[in-house]
């Protein structure tokens, strides 16, 4: 068992960062009783797969959804961890083809820009 300050250490999050994972519910640190967190030694690994699913665009929500398929050798498969993984997928290609449209439309714009001559006027100030 280590104390929250250690496994920010080990992990490289902060713990202001772990207390958040721990109210989105993607860690469950024991309590002493003076209060303090304690996390089991699969903490480690637990929180570098979190880091990993959120590197990868996945929510917190699925991320929780996903735990329960989690072994000490990474994500099991089950068809729930799919539809999860696949449901991010499919949230990360609309993202992009939202972005792609925004640049194309951009693009244009800086197009339309660059074709006009520049024909200095009057100082804005």
């Amino acid at each position: 068992m280590v104390l929250i300050g250690e496994l920010a250490r080990r992990t490289g999050v902060s713990t202001r960062l772990l207390r958040y994972y721990e109210e989105q519910e993607l860690l469950v640190p024991h309590r002493d009783a003076n209060g303090y967190r304690r996390y089991a030694e699969d903490a480690l690994a637990a929180v570098e797969q979190i880091r990993a699913f959120l590197n990868a665009g996945l929510t917190t929500r699925a991320i929780r959804e996903l735990l329960p398929c989690l072994c000490e050798r990474g994500m099991r498969h089950c068809d729930h961890s799919r539809a999860v993984m696949d449901e991010g997928l499919d949230r990360l290609e609309q993202q992009i083809a939202a972005l792609t449209e925004k640049r194309d439309l951009l693009a244009e714009q800086v197009d339309e820009v660059a074709s006009r001559p520049f024909r200095p006027g009057p100082d804005p100030r």
